[in-house]
């Protein structure tokens, strides 16, 4: 009887140890569960900022005031956080607050200029009013050259955006191609 009665005491000692194993194991998967989740939330916040961050960006380039007064790109925005220009606060859930802060971090600026020669335009399109015909006044810029009345011209625009509670962010750098007339684009990208 005594050896019967020593091995049920080893019996619950081996009982007790895979007991302690096993919520070892369970405690482990649950912080491993809610450190995943922890990353999913961090990269949906960080999507919903550059979304933002895009959205911003293609306001800016859909029109050409980024060209014309880079320091001024985007007027101010009633109710957002200081209505300072060049800053857009955004709600991203539909719950009427703004939930991402969006701001142009430099004024765009001018990275090369090509003048257009008059033998690649399109002149079925807009661009026939960058033509030099071959019976204008002689002294006119670019007709001996070769060179049209347009220049092509590319911007670099930037815009970081701000989650305004987890802090997420995400910052979009975007080059523009923008064709105008060579007087305009020598003002402004000299």
């Amino acid at each position: 009887m005594k050896t019967l009665h020593r091995q049920q005491g080893v019996t619950l000692f081996m009982a007790m140890i895979m007991l302690i194993i096993l919520t070892m194991l369970a405690l482990s998967s649950f912080n491993v569960s809610q450190t995943n989740m922890q990353i999913v939330s961090n990269m949906q916040q960080r999507d919903a900022a550059l979304f933002a961050a895009r959205s911003v960006m293609e306001e800016v380039i859909s029109g050409t005031r980024f060209m014309n007064s880079p320091s001024r790109t985007l007027p101010a925005q009633p109710n957002c956080s200081s209505d300072t220009e060049n800053k857009r606060c955004l709600d991203i859930n539909g719950d009427g607050a703004h939930d991402v802060t969006v701001t142009i971090t430099a004024p765009p600026s001018c990275v090369k200029v090509r003048n257009v020669k008059n033998s690649t335009l399109n002149l079925a399109t807009e661009q026939l009013n960058c033509a030099v015909g071959a019976g204008q006044t002689p002294g006119v810029v670019g007709s001996s050259s070769g060179n049209s009345l347009c220049s092509d011209s590319i911007w670099e625009v930037q815009a970081r955006a701000m989650d305004d509670a987890t802090e997420a962010s995400a910052t979009v750098t975007q080059g523009v191609a923008v064709m105008t007339d060579t007087d305009t684009i020598k003002t402004y990208c000299p």
